[in-house]
């Protein structure tokens, strides 16, 4: 929902402060209309019906896939394509439900090009707006309780983090704590900072998928403009102020990163109090590269382990509705 809108239709028709927080509180706990809304008079009911649409986001297209993740291709008011996903994981022992995670985005396309990258095919549209990030997790709400939420689907979170921001202190109202909630960056330092020394104890994803700049700056240009030392640095920057472990993320390209001794220079790279590695399985998405096998990964892992850092394996999740970022769209583009 258009927050901005609401706060001004309400006060244009003279309703109380409280209004507002009521119909936020509706839209946390998954109402699908405003007639559930039954503490507000039907007269107001019916005026938002008529004056502010439930979502600022169109849903354009769902696909559900075998293993319970969801993927959303949604357009805002001004035609950008914008991409979510629900990911759901099975039950541990002693719980009745898994995670219900999710990817949200804070850009339609992305400014940055990184090559393995759908979503960096694109064009750039524009940041989004808090409303239009909120609305993205109001959506899967609707359908299930939710639990945990990265900022890693379209766009650089870091480049508009105010927006982001915004959207975190929104989230644990829709079942989503702050200490549940990682923005993810390729490396945008100013936003590391910034991040660093926000009130928020959000979590830090770093993705940084090459363990030198040579290789790193032929996979993700941004490193041109921070270079690997730097963003390091920023990362070492955010750990002291927050004490919270950061999270690598490096997806896992046959033949071009995936070598033994990649692994072993990464984890002489990585401090293993600060960081915590997770390897990701590539999901194509039309671009030259191919995944690397499974041998390949747990070959990674096991070389990581042999220098002290700690490394898992991304469960795959989505791979047979095409949940990687920027797929929907792209596709959506080309029909």
């Amino acid at each position: 929902m258009d927050l901005e809108l609401l706060d001004q239709v309400l006060a244009t028709r003279g309703e109380p402060s409280f209004r507002a927080r009521q119909i936020w509180e509706w839209l946390a706990r998954g109402a699908k209309g405003y007639e559930e809304m039954t503490n507000l008079p039907a007269a107001l009911r019916a005026a938002l019906a008529d004056e502010v649409p439930l979502s600022s986001l169109t849903l354009e297209h769902e696909a559900h896939a075998s293993d319970g993740t969801v993927k959303a291709l949604f357009s805002t008011g001004d035609g950008r394509p914008v991409e979510a996903v629900l990911m759901r994981y099975p039950a541990p022992p002693g719980r009745v439900v898994g995670r219900r995670s999710l990817c949200l985005s804070s850009q339609s396309g992305c400014p940055l090009t990184c090559t393995f990258c759908a979503t960096g095919a694109m064009k750039f549209g524009r940041n989004l707006t808090a409303s239009e990030i909120l609305d993205q997790a109001l959506h899967f709400r609707r359908m299930t309780e939710l639990d945990h939420c990265v900022f890693m689907g379209m766009g650089e979170p870091m480049m508009n983090l105010d927006n982001v921001l915004a959207a975190c202190r929104k989230l644990p109202d829709v079942g989503i704590t702050s200490r549940r909630t990682a923005v993810s960056t390729v490396g945008w330092i100013p936003g590391i900072l910034q991040l660093a020394h926000s009130p928020l104890p959000l979590r830090l994803a770093l993705s940084l998928h090459a363990p030198d700049d040579a290789l790193r700056s032929q996979i993700m240009p941004v490193n041109e403009r921070y270079p690997l030392e730097q963003v390091l640095e920023a990362c070492e920057e955010f750990y002291e102020a927050k004490r919270r472990r950061i999270f690598v993320e490096y997806v896992m390209l046959a033949g071009v990163n995936d070598r033994y001794e990649q692994a072993l220079a990464l984890g002489d790279l990585l401090d293993r109090r600060i960081y915590k590695v997770n390897l990701i399985p590539y999901n194509p998405t039309g671009s030259v590269y191919e995944g690397s096998g499974r041998e390949a990964i747990a070959a990674f892992r096991e070389a990581l382990e042999s220098r002290g850092v700690e490394a898992t394996v991304r469960l795959t999740r989505g791979r047979d509705i095409d949940a990687a970022c920027g797929q929907l769209a792209a596709k959506a583009a080309a029909a």
